[in-house]
């Protein structure tokens, strides 16, 4: 594990961190923020995935979070969003296919499945580097993201209810199986049988498995990708269907970027906190 740079930020520290990978067999950049109380005892960690075309960077720079974190005492870690450099045929050529765009699944078709074992990264090989380097208190693991991270955190979250105990998403593909988006890369990832899709979509998850907790979710009303890929009223059906409480705040005025999720995220910690405190 390397570090490969340290800044001070509102008392605590912001670390972007290179390792050799050896779930997606190769090298994984991601960031940590650690509060200054990190030094003297376990803290809750949030997880944030991101979207299509991001790395470690995008949520690290905009979205404004570490302010907020540092009041509460809240680790955050932003992993990349798929391997890099893995030499897969076109996976450079498209910004929804390959580099920038793991969809946060395990592939399984012969030209992807090498590498792009982004699901088994997100929740067990970082999970488990993070919990060996870093003061976390492993009881109060939290998980949220924005667009492709969106679908990330909240099928890790489905999936795995003993290791995440909270979860909220912004802009979420809520349905892949049924977005442009979603079956491209599912067709790509995981072939032509689309019942092996629904491993990897929430709306099918939280159907079959449901939710112990409350599901928050951000979405901005004139956001340019709502109607074709995100159709977050998919969500609210199924959630009603399987009793989950779900939060759908739909914004008004509010696009896809980064502006929306600085605006709002704040709310989103203080919503992680207190699950996690329960």
């Amino acid at each position: 594990m390397e570090i490969v740079s340290e800044n001070k930020c509102f008392g605590g520290t912001v670390k972007f961190i290179k390792h050799s990978s050896s779930t997606v067999k190769t090298d994984m950049t991601f960031s940590v923020f650690e509060p200054k109380e990190a030094s003297q005892k376990k803290l809750p960690v949030l997880y944030y995935l991101s979207g299509l075309t991001c790395t470690a960077e995008n949520f690290t720079f905009k979205a404004g979070a570490f302010k907020k974190a540092a009041e509460l005492g809240m680790i955050i870690v932003c992993p990349d969003t798929s391997p890099r450099g893995a030499g897969v045929d076109g996976e450079d050529e498209r910004y929804d296919l390959g580099a920038g765009a793991g969809f946060y699944i395990d592939s399984t078709t012969a030209k992807w499945s090498e590498n792009y074992q982004m699901y088994s990264y997100v929740t067990k090989e970082l999970p488990q580097l993070i919990e060996d380097s870093f003061n976390i208190d492993s009881s109060k693991v939290s998980i949220t993201g924005h667009s492709m991270g969106g679908h990330g955190a909240l099928i890790c979250a489905l999936k795995n209810p003993s290791l995440y105990k909270s979860v909220s998403a912004f802009s979420p593909i809520v349905n892949p199986v049924d977005c442009p988006w979603g079956q491209l890369a599912f067709s790509e990832y995981l072939g032509e049988d689309q019942e092996s899709w629904k491993a990897y979509d929430a709306c099918e998850l939280v159907r079959a498995h449901g939710w112990q907790g409350e599901i928050l979710i951000e979405q901005g009303k004139a956001d340019q990708f709502l109607e074709e890929q995100l159709k977050p009223q998919n969500f609210v059906s199924a959630c009603e269907a399987s009793g989950v409480k779900l939060s759908l705040n739909m914004r008004e005025g509010y696009d896809h970027s980064y502006y929306f999720i600085s605006t709002f995220i704040d709310d989103h910690l203080d919503f992680h906190f207190k699950e996690l405190e329960k």
